[in-house]
């Protein structure tokens, strides 16, 4: 079974080579791996290109964004299942990609897998900050705050044929939206599989300023509207409680 893995980038030559010898470090067979540069104007697509012998497809052309990109990016892919790594993190071992595909091998009926991510700052891939580990889906979960994070979810393309990819007019929180539309209201089948999949690296868009956070927030409400559902009363508090659970 073919996985497609998308790394979306701009002007990070300082870390995209992290990115994509995490990737190719894999020990699982099947993997297609596409990078989708944004049209850098640093030395970014120089440091992509000495790995071009071993990445299936580049592309690197002006976007409309990060969502923008990561459509492209899916629309190149060939495999059965797609996942995205950003430019900035890494998988947590060389084993991450085989313990994301047995599941789907032995779950024929699971349309996507997540699991847990931690965040780091810098260079210091140890120097864990911040844990995100999440839970099961079921019911209420969205309503309670959780989500599954979008570093750590891996989906079949068969999700993407039909529902759609990333709304691109969002800046912050289109991978809400759209988990939002497959898992609670197209009721695909997610799987948690309870193992740390990625390394974040801090200071990601969403969390990079408070009006980076408030754009956020303010489209995770629009996405319950566009969605036709009720915006439930308490979910901001939800939300920054389990932020706060993170950092502990």
């Amino acid at each position: 079974m073919k996985v497609s893995i998308i790394t979306v980038v701009y002007n990070n030559e300082r870390y995209i080579d992290q990115a994509i010898e995490s990737v190719l470090s894999q020990d699982y067979p099947d993997i297609e791996y596409i990078v989708k540069d944004g049209g850098s104007k640093d030395n970014t697509m120089e440091v992509v290109n000495r790995y071009k012998d071993r990445i299936a497809k580049i592309s690197s052309e002006r976007d409309k964004g990060i969502y923008d990109a990561m459509n492209r990016g899916i629309e190149m892919t060939t495999g059965e299942v797609v996942g995205i790594l950003n430019s900035d993190d890494i998988y947590y071992d060389t084993h991450t990609i085989s313990n994301i595909m047995q599941v789907f091998k032995e779950n024929h009926d699971v349309d996507a897998v997540y699991g847990n991510i931690v965040y780091f700052r810098e260079n210091d891939f140890d120097k864990v900050v911040r844990t995100w580990r999440t839970k099961q889906y079921g019911k209420n979960f969205f309503e309670r705050g959780e989500v599954p994070p979008h570093p750590g979810l891996f989906v079949r393309k068969a999700v993407y044929d039909n529902i759609g990819t990333y709304y691109p007019n969002f800046k912050i929180s289109s991978d809400y939206e759209f988990m939002l539309r497959a898992f609670r209201v197209n009721n695909y089948k997610p799987y948690f599989l309870d193992k740390t999949i990625v390394k974040m690296r801090m200071g990601g868009e969403s969390t990079r300023s408070i009006k980076n956070i408030m754009l956020g927030n303010r489209e995770i409400m629009q996405a319950w509207k566009m969605n036709k559902l009720p915006v439930p009363a308490l979910l901001y508090a939800y939300r920054v409680a389990k932020k706060l659970k993170q950092l502990v």
